[in-house]
């Protein structure tokens, strides 16, 4: 999967995502990711479970089908951003968020967390 069928797969869960870029932001893998990973910290500051749980199955399938551009700038931007929107939620929903992650991206994130001033 490249960007532009990523960009394809994530209008399935939000219509308008395409629009968003084509506005102000290149179109490579970083911006589609970066502007992707906002839309979801904004869907867990308003609570938004539905459209969120779907946004988070979305990027994991971007993550586990995704050519290696994808695959940075899905590590480098949305995994290493996840404890910033994800500080102020409640356990139980931090572990629902999480939960819709596939083992390789947890495991992914917890490397990145673990590792982190070594």
């Amino acid at each position: 999967m490249n960007y532009s069928e990523a960009v394809q797969e994530i209008t399935e869960v939000i219509p308008d995502f395409d629009n968003e870029l084509t506005k102000d932001s290149p179109r490579n893998p970083y911006s589609v990711i970066r502007n992707f990973t906002e839309r979801i910290k904004s869907m867990v500051r308003q609570n938004d479970r539905n459209i969120l749980f779907k946004s988070l199955q979305k990027m994991d399938k971007i993550y586990t089908n995704g050519d290696i551009d994808l695959k940075n700038a899905v590590e480098g931007i949305f995994v290493y951003s996840l404890d910033n929107f994800t500080v102020f939620c409640s356990s139980e929903y931090k572990k629902m968020i999480f939960s819709h992650f596939s083992k390789e991206l947890q495991q992914i994130y917890s490397r990145q967390i673990y590792s982190h001033g070594n």
